[in-house]
């Protein structure tokens, strides 16, 4: 289990890492949507993809956390559960 985690950590800040040139906002961003879903049944990979394109789908004003901006863009949503794998 501690390896997993620690796979899972060293992922995240990987993709940070590969997300700052973006913006460190956007990798701070990201990096809270992964963690939000750290109990998700799919692979951190996936959920990697989803939280970028919901940050990607985001106005880069918005102050929401993408959890909670995805509640009120379901449209949005849907669409990064399918590019992501998340839902096929």
């Amino acid at each position: 289990m501690k390896v997993l985690l620690s796979a899972a950590a060293l992922l995240s800040v990987l993709c940070a890492a590969t997300l700052a040139f973006a913006g460190s906002d956007d990798a701070k961003w990201v990096a809270k949507c992964i963690s939000d879903n750290k109990d998700a049944k799919v692979s951190i990979e996936v959920v990697t993809k989803y939280c970028t394109c919901m940050n990607n789908k985001m106005d880069d004003n918005e102050t929401l956390s993408i959890t909670a901006w995805e509640k009120t863009h379901p449209t949005e949503q849907a669409a990064c559960d399918k590019e992501s794998g998340w839902t096929k």
